[in-house]
């Protein structure tokens, strides 16, 4: 038992370890969650602070005025902004006089004409609209809201209206208003840009062979693109030329490249989560009170399932050393239904145990009334008081042929018991095995006769003559002068069935069920009037089990019983 508990102890630890384990495992996932969805709010932070910035690099001619607009983005992001030049020289900081010195590593390199190879749109120089230029374009963009209101308008970085929500197929708004054209019609200023740039397209072609040149396309409703002006020739060379030409154009509209450097108010890198350290000693004392929990817990369930399992124990010892009275109360559960099933089997064997000893008395009953007679009888004859006539002969045959069938029965009870009881089958005809087992039992005090239709089967003749006679002998053993019995013989699906019914004493309805058990008999007497062993119908069944079959019984008191035996054809 011991073994047992400890055993169910430390399974339970493991459980509540591996409990603990997976919490931490789901707290750690989820900490990393968090941290995870922290940093990527910092680094969309980061970012907006970084497009801010360049797109102040895109609008102004250099860092000079920058100061006010970054102390601005660092008071709404909570952050220090300190841009340098690339040989390092501070051109905007946020921070004052006691903040620490700047990281080593910028975040960002800001410089308008080459983000990730692009050129950002804000960096329109020379393509800006003059305010002139913007009223009149917006005065026509009004006019047009007037004629549509379905469409939308946008500002275009260089201030220009721009349409934004037309889908193809819908610029038929263009003939219904009248004002659209002129809203699309490129001003002196746009004119002068694109008449700068191809200036200086061309001188960069000159080195070049080919004749690229600038593509004469008209404005678009939607797309008014001088930052994605095309060229004719793609070669790589004339591509090159182009973005070098506009990077040119531009360079004197934006402010030099600098070097972003953010950080916390307070001048130092924002410090980063270590969840190695993060709660570590609470979280130890957590999984350790969670682990002392589920052990005392686990600890109290295994004493309340060992306690009955000890008493089961016990019981099972005092069965062992011969008490048949041994009991458990297990309570419910799976222990309960053991302990059931123990109590079960204990009566059962006290069962057996009494059944062994009413055999061993009747047994020794049975033997010793004819061994006693035919003692008695050759000790007579011995010494003179009798002669060994033949009345006396027969009446020492009949006894010894007494102990010569309860020898026989108790030895096929012993090879059904030990499972050797052979079976010789053959094709019968069941029909004249009732007319054998009838003529042998007939007798003058009952009417015996058989009802039968031809059945025909396959089983052991020996055997199964054996089994009906047994039930034969029993009903006209119990069926008083003057009563009948009757052997049926009929088929019934695929099944043989044989009856035996008679108009006896009939049995009880509390002895039916043990009719079939060893040396039980109604007639508790042993007289020899009713004859027999008490083994007969325990024979019988096992034999009608032995073919495949089974055999019943139904009796009604003072009336009769009806013995049935089915076999399978």
């Amino acid at each position: 038992m011991k073994s047992l508990l400890v055993r169910f102890f430390l399974f339970s630890l493991v459980i509540a370890a591996c409990s603990i384990a997976v919490t931490a495992w789901l707290a750690s996932q989820a900490t990393t969650g968090a941290i995870r969805q922290e940093q990527g709010e910092a680094l969309a932070t980061e970012t907006q602070i970084r497009d801010e910035v360049l797109k102040y690099a895109a609008t102004h001619k250099d860092w000079a005025q920058a100061k006010s607009e970054m102390d601005k983005i660092a008071r709404q992001y909570n952050r220090r902004i300190a841009l340098t030049d690339h040989n390092g020289k501070v051109l905007v900081d946020t921070g004052d006089a006691s903040s620490p010195q700047l990281p080593i590593t910028p975040k960002a390199v800001i410089d308008p004409l080459n983000v990730n190879g692009q050129i950002d749109r804000n960096a329109v120089g020379p393509f800006k609209l003059s305010d002139i230029e913007y009223a009149k374009l917006h005065q026509y963009a009004d006019q047009l809201l007037q004629c549509n209101n379905h469409i939308k308008l946008v500002d275009a970085p260089n201030g220009r209206p721009r349409l934004s929500n037309l889908a193809p197929g819908e610029l038929s708004v263009w003939d219904e208003c009248d004002v659209g054209y002129r809203l699309y019609t490129l001003t002196e200023t746009e004119k002068a840009a694109y008449g700068q740039l191809e200036k200086l397209f061309t001188q960069c072609l000159a080195a070049l062979p080919g004749n690229g040149r600038l593509v004469d396309k008209a404005p678009g409703p939607q797309t008014f693109d001088w930052e994605i002006t095309t060229v004719r020739d793609g070669s790589p060379e004339v591509v090159a030329c182009m973005n070098d030409s506009r990077r040119a154009q531009l360079r004197p509209y934006v402010a030099e490249p600098a070097q972003l450097y953010l950080t916390s108010v307070t001048g130092d890198e924002p410090r980063s989560i270590d969840l190695s350290t993060t709660g570590v000693t609470r979280i130890m004392l957590v999984a350790l009170g969670i682990l002392a929990l589920a052990g005392f817990a686990s600890w109290i369930t295994a004493t309340q399932l060992v306690r009955p399992i000890r008493a089961l124990t016990a019981a099972t010892k005092r069965t062992a050393e011969g008490d048949r009275t041994a009991r458990v109360d297990g309570g419910a559960g799976e222990i309960g239904e053991l302990a059931k099933s123990f109590n079960a089997m204990s009566e059962k064997l006290a069962e057996t145990e009494r059944q062994r000893q009413a055999m061993v008395s009747d047994v020794a009953h049975e033997l010793r009334t004819p061994l006693g007679n035919i003692t008695g009888w050759l000790e007579a004859t011995q010494d003179g008081l009798a002669e060994a006539d033949p009345h006396l002969i027969d009446m020492l045959l009949e006894e010894s042929l007494l102990l010569q069938r309860l020898v026989d029965d108790l030895h096929d009870l012993a090879q059904a018991d030990a499972g050797t009881l052979r079976l010789h089958p053959e094709p019968i005809a069941l029909e004249d095995l009732v007319d054998q087992v009838v003529n042998a039992q007939q007798n003058r005090e009952i009417l015996l006769r058989a009802e039968t239709t031809p059945v025909h089967t396959t089983a052991d003749p020996v055997r199964l003559r054996q089994a009906l006679g047994n039930l034969v002998a029993n009903a006209v053993r119990y069926t008083p002068p003057g009563g009948e019995v009757v052997v049926k013989l009929f088929q019934e699906a695929n099944n043989a069935v044989l009856e035996v019914r008679d108009t006896g004493t009939g049995i009880a309805p509390e002895d039916v069920p043990h009719v079939f058990d060893r040396f039980w008999r109604a007639d508790k007497s042993r007289s020899r009037r009713t004859g027999g062993s008490g083994l007969g119908l325990a024979i019988t069944r096992h034999l009608v089990e032995a073919h495949g079959g089974a055999v019943s019984v139904t009796s009604v008191l003072d009336q009769g019983s009806a013995f049935r035996i089915t076999l399978p054809l």
